[in-house]
């Protein structure tokens, strides 16, 4: 048995307060941990988040000062590890790995939030072969996404393959690119974002950006002006936590729906971020492979609601 997590917070001087669970669900050690909001529920109901000291509800206001603590039971150990029947969308497969189109809200790996119910545990219903590849808490995982993030990842399913698809990844020879949706119009319409990103000293549960920090580069390209918002194109040149999250805040220009780096959209109940292309060299074969996704459902619907009101307004 393992010992619980323990995460402690501090609330902002946001006037406007917040139901302690929407609150919490907005912080990016959490949500890195695997504890979406109905998660955040469940651990309130159980008395394991407390206010200042007092056992709380999650449907609670939290208020400036506010010192917010969370215990979380510790994750299941590798042995618990149980195949689910999660529906999830392969792009492409072989013997040698899977490329998923992951969808928003469903996490990469169990984590102390999530003991099952991921993006692993569908896979080893799908690979049973998987389990141990890599890593036993996150078998055939390369890389991940944010749990509120959508679009392709590739996982490996030889211990070869995954050595060699790791390798590209620390080297870079990955091609990964987003769509995203940023509030404002962004000038200049293309460029680099080449600024370092570290934990931000001051919000301990974010990241920003930090001259201290490690080396972080976005290429980005407007590919469609809309009412007050332009959808980008990103190819990320590293691969740091939040990293595109982080530099088009920097810019001014946060994603639409990031309640984290930006604020909450009556549009999105998610920030609009996707991962819709990805490249690699085969792991056996050394082809080029390219993959691409299509926007998904939850937030396709955005785009249509900005296209009538520019066809509107113009």
């Amino acid at each position: 048995m393992g010992t619980s997590e323990r995460y402690e917070f501090v609330v902002g001087d946001d006037p406007n307060p917040s139901r302690l669970d929407a609150w919490l669900a907005q912080i990016p050690d959490l949500t890195a941990a695997g504890l979406s909001r109905s998660r955040l529920q469940a651990l309130a109901a159980d008395g394991l988040i407390t206010v200042n000291g007092t056992v709380a509800r999650a449907a609670q206001r939290v208020r400036p000062l506010d010192t917010v603590t969370v215990w979380v039971p510790p994750a299941r150990s590798p042995a618990d590890l149980v195949p689910q029947d999660i529906p999830v969308s392969a792009v492409y497969e072989d013997e040698h790995l899977i490329v998923v189109d992951k969808p928003a809200g469903l996490p990469v790996h169990p984590g102390p939030g999530h003991p099952d119910g991921t993006l692993v545990n569908a896979l080893l219903a799908r690979c049973p072969d998987i389990r141990g590849i890599g890593g036993q808490l996150r078998p055939g995982i390369v890389h991940r996404l944010d749990l509120d993030t959508s679009g392709l990842m590739v996982v490996a399913k030889t211990q070869r393959a995954h050595q060699c698809l790791t390798e590209q990844l620390k080297n870079r020879e990955f091609r990964k690119e987003y769509l995203a949706v940023a509030v404002g119009m962004v000038t200049p319409e293309s460029g680099t974002i080449d600024a370092p990103i570290a934990r931000d000293p001051r919000h301990r549960q974010k990241m920003a950006v930090d001259a201290g920090g490690r080396a972080a580069r976005t290429h980005y390209e407007t590919l469609e002006e809309l009412e007050g918002h332009t959808l980008l194109n990103l190819v990320l040149e590293t691969g740091r936590t939040h990293q595109i999250r982080v530099h088009l805040a920097y810019l001014g220009y946060p994603l639409l729906g990031d309640a984290v780096y930006g604020k909450a959209s009556a549009l999105t109940s998610r920030q609009f971020l996707h991962a819709a292309r990805l490249g690699f060299l085969h792991p056996i074969t050394g082809d080029w492979m390219q993959h691409s996704s299509d926007i998904p459902g939850d937030v396709s619907p955005v785009l249509d609601t900005l296209r009538a009101r520019s066809a509107k307004n113009h």
